[in-house]
């Protein structure tokens, strides 16, 4: 049967077949930002905060971008439900348990064994979208899935002092147990998103996106203050204060949520994810160009792997 025409309202049914892309790398490349800011911002508030400043400076960002939807452009606001606020809760709880898990794996024994093993959220990613959102990907797609994850695993095993035989074996660990939790709950995170989203109708799926995310982020905001403020008082107070810094984590972090959340509105979110895998090659870039770091064989491996993976899934 042959695709739908996209009309003017660009509805999220229409195939986008192009948008979703520079959706996807813009995100990737600015959630690279956003990484090394926070980083930075690590050492200073701690963990907890350097993870709160994602969501406490970005939420006014994405409230502007939808006012300006709204306001300026004409979009019209959408009118959601119990069951949209219930799907973006679930996305929202999610995604901090799911960097939570994250974090915390930088003090295990088996670092580069459980990040590694996170980055299977695109596969599981795919799974739950099948089982929640009846979402099927290609034979094709589904190669360029499995090809782009072997690469990410070259990649986070060419610095690492376990090597890619310790990693095959090293699945029962109890990083690599952390790991597949994290890379779970971010899979369940991005469905959940895309469910929330799609749930509001066809109003646009601009505003869409927007509204959908912008409810996120303030609901997690509200979360990890009080959470803050009842366990971590100190913390609150340093992000707070180290806002010179933190409003560009939020901006950056914003500006890449909108690109994810819209690529994943009008884009399968196994689809999204994988082609977001690119931000490993935009990291290693940065490290080659601008601290002069030797790239490593394993890592040129990976890189061509990705982009292979990427590629594939492109000519689906």
């Amino acid at each position: 049967m042959p695709a739908p025409t996209c009309r003017i309202s660009l509805r999220p049914r229409c195939r986008m077949t192009s948008l979703w892309i520079p959706l996807v790398v813009a995100a990737a490349f600015l959630q690279n930002i956003r990484s090394a800011l926070q980083k930075h911002l690590k050492g200073r508030l701690g963990t907890t905060g350097a993870t709160f400043v994602r969501f406490g400076y970005g939420f006014p960002f994405a409230l502007l971008y939808l006012a300006g939807l709204v306001l300026v452009i004409g979009l019209p606001l959408p009118t959601p439900g119990v069951e949209f606020f219930a799907i973006a809760a679930l996305g929202g709880i999610a995604q901090i348990l799911a960097t939570g898990l994250l974090v915390s794996l930088f003090d295990a024994r088996n670092f580069a064994v459980g990040t590694t093993y996170s980055k299977t959220e695109t596969v599981q990613a795919a799974v739950f979208a099948m089982i929640f959102l009846g979402e099927a990907v290609s034979p094709g797609a589904a190669i360029g899935i499995i090809v782009s994850l072997v690469g990410v695993v070259a990649i986070s095993a060419a610095r690492s002092p376990a090597g890619l035989r310790q990693l095959a074996t090293s699945w029962a660990q109890r990083s690599a147990l952390i790991g597949l939790a994290s890379g779970a709950l971010f899979g369940v995170a991005a469905v959940s998103f895309r469910g929330a989203s799609l749930s509001l109708g066809g109003v646009g799926f601009l505003v869409q996106a927007s509204f959908t995310l912008a409810v996120a982020l303030v609901f997690q905001t509200i979360v990890m203050t009080a959470w803050m403020a009842w366990r971590t008082p100190h913390e609150l107070r340093q992000a707070l204060a180290a806002w010179r810094v933190a409003v560009w984590v939020g901006l950056s972090g914003a500006a890449a949520s909108m690109g994810w959340f819209t690529a994943m509105t009008i884009q399968h979110v196994a689809l999204v994810r994988a082609l977001g895998q690119i931000e490993l090659v935009f990291t290693i870039a940065s490290s080659v160009l601008i601290f002069r770091e030797r790239i490593l064989k394993l890592e040129l491996i990976g890189i061509v792997l990705v982009v292979a993976g990427i590629v594939i899934l492109l000519l689906r």
